[in-house]
Order: C-alpha cells, then structure tokens, then sequence
C-alpha cells in the first residue's frame, strides 16, 4: 500500500488546478458513497485529484485507478480495510468497471467501513446501469456532461463567467450578452468549441483531436456496448454506420423497420441499442411528450451527443442545421426535461418552445406561440424572444 500512497502523493503535485469542471463546487462530499459517471473523455480523472488536492486530508486520502497492477494479486476490499485500520478516511477510486465484481465490493465497502468514504468513477456508464449489487439504496451519483461553451472559454481563454439558469438566460439575454461581449468576441469562439471544445484533452493535440475522438467512439462500441450486449463483429461495424448516418443528417427521423435491416438487429434489439448508445454519450433521443419511453418505444429524432462528434464522424458532410440542434440539445439535456414539440424544435419542462435557426431565422413558426424563442445563430446579441445560440452555452 506504501507504493499506491506514494504515486497518489506524486500525481497530486501534477495535478494542475487552475481550470475546474462545473461539478467540483456540487459534490456534496458528506456522503460516504459517490458516483461520477460520464462520457470516455469527460474529465472525471482530473475532478477526482482535484478533489482530493483541494478539499479532502490528502495525509488520510487515497487515489487509485482500478487498473492498477496492484489489483492483478490484490483485493479492493482488502486494500480498503487495511487503508481503513490505518486511519484512512477517503478513497477515491478510478475506472472502477476495470475491476472484476466492482460494485460487489464497494457494498461490502460501504456495509463494514462506517468510517471511510467513497468517491468512485467509471468511464463507461453502461456498467452503472448494470452493476451486480445493488448500490442505489447507498450511492448518491453525479453525472459530468461533456465541457459546456461556458467552460471551453475559461478553459481556452483563462476568462471567468457565471453560469445562468434557464429561466433567467431567456428573460435577461440581451443584458447577459452585453456583459459577455464587453470581455471576448464569441462567435469564432464558439465555431472553434463546436468542433473541438467538448472534451478536454483537446488541448493536448489539437490536431490529433478527432483521431482520438474516433478512438474513444470505437472503444466504447467495440468495448462498452459489446460487453453487455454480445454483438457480432458486422454489427459492430454497422452500429457505427448509424453513428455517421446520424451526424449527416438533418437531424435524423429514425425508421426502425430500414434501420433494423440495416444494421441486422431485431426491432426490439435495436431500440435497446440506441438506448444504450445514449447511455454511453454517443447520442441523444428525443421523444413526444404524448408518447410513454418504454422498452419497445422508438425515438421521434436521433442526435449525437455533442456536435465534436458530428464533425469527427460526418467531416465536411456536417449539415450546420444538425449542429445547431445537437448543441442545444446537449447543453439543455441532464439539466431539464426535453420534448420534441409539435411546433418548434425543443419542448423544455413541459412549457418552454425553441426554434433553433440560422441568423435569417424568422420568428413566423412561432408567433401564435406562448413561451417561445428563436435561438438564432451567427449573431452576438438578440432581442425579444430572439436568443444567440452560443448563449445556451452558459447554462452550466
């Protein structure tokens, strides 16, 4: 164990804590048993040391990936009772869907270490979905979206923004874009975050960025979703030929009786493999609000998740009116209810109409409408019901 401790000690001072995901200051850390879960890519790795570094007792915390060496002779349970009768308080865990029986013993964790508290992330979040113990009565889990607009400029640019609520981004739009533009010029700031700003290893190599992104889309198929689902190889390949169908469309109405021949999956077989890419991070479904989501429901539309994955997948073929939906989507989806409308394009709590549009956008669709907004692209400041699309980044 002296070794583990000694690389937690050297990984924090590398950690760097200058930029901070949105989740740092929400974690209540009074719970003895948390879940982070996110996308491959998202920056849990990162927020855990940052968490260790800045608010817990680094001399009685611990950080270890369940990858580790360490684990190929050696127990979890074990190590947690040994870190425990040493006077150890907080055990931080990464990629815990690496370790065999994980949730199994984190319960046993949780059950005979009263004392001990456990922050726990894993990478794919379909192992969540799926542990073999039953965890929900003692985990409090936290979802890490991808980096909102918000985050890319303080993350590319060094400058702080507040974040908005809905409600008060709609009403006071025009005076919050005002203040951000006294500070940078957004839009090619925004076109830059579009194709590259979602994940933050795009620093790293920025010319390199979609190679990897098409990794990580790769492995969480070939890896994540095969796992649990069993696919044959031709399916694999052909799930990710929806993927790409998807990012070049405008957006994408799926027909599951073609999309089932397509992909050689049955009806029923393919619903639950969209279901499950979109827990993975890969897309987004978006249903009536008229229409029970069960097992045998298809989506009205299909999204990506995140409008970097368009641009890795589709490349020159992205259709701009698909991105401007996926980002709005993205940055309103895990934080409100969406609904595809029968007028506009998103239905958000059951009360909110928005029309996603290019800057020529008029507002004639939803005139006759009460609560609707035009989010519009291409221009720095609205008015009226009328909202710059880039300011949907701020919500988080």
């Amino acid at each position: 164990m002296e070794d583990l401790l000694l690389e937690f000690q050297l990984r924090i001072l590398q950690t760097d804590v200058l930029f901070k995901r949105y989740l740092f200051n929400q974690i209540d850390l009074t719970n003895r048993l948390i879940a982070i879960k996110g996308a491959r890519g998202s920056g849990k790795t990162t927020l855990l040391l940052q968490i260790a570094k800045e608010l817990l007792p680094q001399k009685t915390s611990i950080y270890i990936s369940l990858d580790h060496i360490y684990f190929y002779e050696n127990k979890l349970y074990d190590l947690a009772k040994q870190f425990e009768q040493f006077g150890g308080t907080h055990l931080l865990l990464d990629e815990v869907h690496k370790y065999p029986n994980w949730s199994r013993e984190i319960k046993l964790i949780y059950d005979n270490f009263p004392n001990l508290f456990v922050v726990f992330t894993s990478s794919s979040m379909l192992e969540i979905y799926k542990s073999e113990s039953d965890l929900s009565r003692r985990v409090v889990s936290y979802n890490l979206k991808e980096m909102s607009f918000r985050e890319f400029l303080a993350f590319e640019t060094h400058k702080e923004f507040p974040h908005y609520s809905l409600p008060d981004l709609l009403e006071n739009h025009n005076k919050i874009a005002q203040e951000i533009l006294k500070e940078i010029k957004p839009l090619p700031l925004f076109e830059k975050y579009l194709k590259l700003g979602g994940y933050p290893y795009y620093k790293e190599n920025e010319k390199y960025y979609k190679q990897k992104l098409l990794n990580t889309i790769s492995l969480i198929i070939e890896i994540d979703i095969n796992a649990l689902e069993n696919l044959n190889y031709e399916t694999v390949i052909k799930l990710k030929k929806l993927l790409k169908t998807v990012a070049t469309s405008v957006p994408f109405t799926p027909n599951i009786t073609k999309l089932s021949s397509l992909v050689g999956l049955s009806r029923n077989s393919l619903v639950s493999a969209l279901t499950m890419l979109e827990r993975a991070g890969l897309v987004n479904e978006l249903y009536k609000k008229t229409i029970g989501i069960g097992v045998l429901t298809k989506p009205e539309k299909l999204y990506l998740n995140n409008s970097n994955l368009i641009y890795a997948l589709a490349f020159e073929n992205a259709n701009i009116g698909n991105v401007r939906e996926t980002f709005v989507l993205n940055q309103l989806k895990g934080l409100h209810s969406v609904h595809l409308p029968e007028i506009g394009d998103f239905l958000v709590d059951e009360k909110i109409i928005i029309e996603v549009g290019g800057k020529s956008k008029s507002t004639k669709q939803i005139d006759t409408l009460q609560n609707a907004y035009i989010a519009k692209d291409q221009i720095e400041i609205g008015y009226n019901n009328i909202v710059p699309v880039w300011l949907f980044g701020f919500l988080y």
